[in-house]
């Protein structure tokens, strides 16, 4: 365990971070020294699924294990925006917003698959000039991401009812569903944003095989 790869099932409301720290809090209290942990992959706070956790020697690691492809499942509500791209930020309705056939959206959808160029949020960890963007929107300073090439391997539809859009995607590292959820509820011309998200798979590493904070007596 002190030089290890844990998969981890965050829950909502916590930061990767904190998974983190609670973490090392309790393998440094198990082994009665400090132990060296950090997380392959941010989660956002509202976000749920899997985490990849390196303790130890296997943090040299850590660099691989980010860039792997990933599967997410998220809920898109329709008709209306957040100034973060998910709950967690000012929602604005629009009740002008006239709903899509699911014809629409499934030839929307399509679009976003393969190579795209995505503007990742402004309130992510992407850094710059060794800030986080997300501290400097905060703070309100204007933040310029550049564009970013990724791929979305497959986009599928799990479920559609006005104003929530379920989808299951494969995609790339460095792919930001926040932004993808943006981008289909604009190309739909009602706005969106992502309300739900979960990380179900990082390469060949599954959800289903993860341990709860719970599992580590953390509550």
């Amino acid at each position: 365990m002190q030089d290890s790869l844990l998969l981890i099932d965050k829950p909502a409301g916590m930061t990767s971070f904190g998974v983190v720290a609670r973490i090392r809090r309790v393998l440094s209290e198990q082994y009665g020294k400090k132990i060296k942990v950090g997380h392959c992959g941010t989660l956002d706070p509202f976000a749920t699924g899997l985490l990849l956790i390196v303790t130890g020697g296997e943090c040299k690691n850590a660099g691989a294990y980010t860039k792997l492809d990933k599967v997410y499942e998220a809920t898109v509500h329709l008709g209306a925006t957040s100034t973060t791209g998910d709950p967690e930020g000012e929602i604005t309705e629009d009740s002008l917003a006239e709903p899509p056939s699911r014809k629409q959206i499934e030839h929307v959808v399509q679009q976003f698959v393969g190579e795209i160029t995505q503007t990742p949020p402004i309130y992510s960890a992407i850094k710059i000039n060794g800030r986080r963007a997300y501290d400097l929107a905060r703070k309100g300073v204007a933040v310029d991401i550049p564009p970013r090439q990724v791929t979305v391997y497959s986009l599928d539809i799990i479920q559609y009812k006005w104003p929530h859009l379920t989808i299951r995607t494969h995609v790339s590292s460095g792919t930001y569903i926040r932004s993808l959820a943006v981008d289909i509820g604009a190309a739909l011309g009602v706005g969106a944003y992502c309300e739900q998200l979960r990380r179900l798979e990082i390469a060949d590493w599954d959800v289903k095989r993860a341990r709860t904070l719970a599992d580590f007596g953390v509550h």
